[in-house]
């Protein structure tokens, strides 16, 4: 089953570039013209085994911002074109490079910034053993995770005392609980927009 992953993978991101270089391009067009700076934003994340890489991601924020790792619906540092790039997933279209060499994979754990999935601990680190994914249940779940941390007073707490842990939880079930056919689900629901049962839940 992983070996069928990887290939799907690598198969599936290059021929994902192949198609879609045009809406790459017009995208890196409007940020170019809207947002001045650099199209796209690189930042080391945590990958497989816990080593980072470089993970690669349409700009969507101003140059000048806080630097915190969470993200909150209607902030300001979040730019007009850039909300409407992240609504759509938009932002994410560059990680296709990231899958096409290895470093991610379609489906898995989102890719966590250092002080996150690096500090998992016992059980937890199976995490660790996947490769960070495009989306993914947790992913799914958490969908809205920015309006969701709009509504609460303090947003990196509750991310940490709550959506953090229970992400782990997710992530930790699909490690154990691997499914090619659940992958291919999940892909079509992130496309499509819709739930799915996942381990007697609604994501």
């Amino acid at each position: 089953m992983k070996t069928l992953k990887y290939i799907f993978d690598r198969t599936m991101a290059f021929f994902g570039i192949l198609f879609l270089w045009p809406v790459l391009l017009i995208v890196a067009m409007l940020i170019k013209i809207h947002m001045p700076g650099p199209v796209l934003f690189v930042q080391q994340r945590v990958g497989k085994g816990g080593k980072l890489f470089a993970c690669h991601k349409f700009r969507s924020m101003t140059l000048s911002h806080n630097g915190s790792s969470v993200s909150v619906a209607g902030e300001s540092r979040i730019t007009p074109l850039g909300a409407k790039l992240r609504h759509y997933k938009l932002d994410e279209l560059p990680e296709l490079w990231d899958v096409l060499i290895g470093n991610m994979s379609f489906v898995g754990p989102r890719p966590d910034v250092p002080g996150y999935a690096d500090k998992l601990e016992g059980e937890d680190r199976i995490v660790l053993s996947l490769r960070p994914g495009i989306t993914g249940p947790a992913t799914l779940k958490y969908r809205n995770e920015e309006d969701l941390l709009a509504t609460v007073s303090d947003p990196i707490k509750y991310n940490d005392e709550v959506i953090y842990p229970d992400k782990v939880r997710i992530n930790r079930y699909y490690a154990e609980h691997y499914s090619f056919t659940k992958d291919i689900q999940m892909i079509f629901c992130t496309i499509l927009g819709k739930h799915m049962i996942y381990n007697n839940e609604i994501i």
